[in-house]
């Protein structure tokens, strides 16, 4: 096992051998004159030799001093630049994003220009699964993660106050079988997402009986039962967060006031080492600021309903 000496102490030699003088090596790394002088003493007792002569206000290098001096700086030299270098890498090149493909789909993708005009030193690249806790694997700088944010060993960030609303095309507001009252659900067809069954919950929160059988189609993912309620396909129980875009362009409606809250949600997850560090901290940045742009336009969206009331 390689013996080194105390890296402090020779952090506080080489400044003091630099300048000359335990003052001003003191004042460069923020600490006591003496501090530096009993960092100093402890490498001169660890090495069994004197690096200084001192002399009353005056201090000079031992011949051993100097040249020990010497290469320690050439040590801190190469430190300084393998920092640097690594440190260039962890904010430049590329950053490989785990997501579940409804989210990728419906909410990251139409912003990613954003992020690449803001930081065009980072390229991106975006991986589709379906499986997605645990996919933080040595390959994956950042994963999208859905559930509680509950799980170990990584940093997580909420992205959204979410809940459940039910959608569908406007085609389904007019003709016989017009959508007036929840109870009229049971005339049309219910589509369904097999990562979560609320069907039966959104029922019982607006004081209905749920149909006596699930019936519909059912989705392996949630932008498919979107874009089948899209197609007036029939009504979707969809995340308020993936349907978004959709309701603004105007492709679906929220047929009912009526949400069901949900305390799943979807987070941002890194390692903890990394999440203030380069490219994964602007990329959490930049997805923390999206997040919040969406805030702002809901906000200003209630105000607008408010005031035209």
């Amino acid at each position: 096992m390689r013996k080194l000496p105390p890296l402090n102490a020779l952090k506080s030699f080489e400044a003091a051998a630099r300048h000359l003088s335990f003052t001003k090596a003191a004042e460069e790394l923020f600490v006591t004159q003496a501090a530096v002088s009993h960092q100093v003493k402890t490498l001169e007792e660890y090495l069994g030799i004197a690096l200084f002569i001192r002399r009353n206000r005056t201090l000079l290098l031992t011949e051993a001093g100097q040249s020990y001096y010497v290469d320690i700086r050439q040590m801190f030299e190469q430190l300084t630049l393998a920092t640097s270098k690594i440190m260039l890498a962890s904010e430049q090149g590329s950053l490989t994003v785990c997501v579940p493909p409804g989210f990728a789909i419906l909410w990251l993708v139409p912003r990613l220009s954003r992020f690449h005009e803001a930081h065009p030193e980072v390229d991106v690249r975006l991986k589709a699964v379906d499986e997605i806790t645990g996919s933080l694997t040595d390959h994956v700088d950042v994963a999208i993660y859905y559930g509680r944010g509950t799980w170990p060993g990584v940093k997580a960030y909420r992205l959204h106050k979410e809940y459940l609303i039910p959608v569908c095309s406007p085609l389904l507001l007019s003709g016989p079988k017009a959508l007036k009252t929840p109870k009229d659900l049971k005339e049309h067809t219910l589509l369904h997402d097999e990562t979560r069954n609320a069907w039966r919950e959104w029922f019982l929160m607006v004081n209905e009986e749920p149909p006596a059988k699930k019936s519909g189609p059912v989705f392996s993912h949630s932008a498919l039962a979107l874009k089948a309620a899209v197609h007036g396909q029939g009504i979707a129980l969809a995340n308020s967060v993936l349907a978004k875009p959709e309701l603004d362009s105007g492709h679906l409606i929220q047929v009912f006031p009526q949400i069901l809250p949900t305390a799943d949600a979807f987070f941002m997850v890194c390692r903890e080492s990394q999440a203030d560090v380069g490219k994964v901290a602007r990329f959490r940045d930049w997805i923390l600021s999206e997040v919040q742009r969406d805030e702002n336009e809901l906000h200003m969206m209630d105000d607008v309903v408010s005031d035209d009331r």
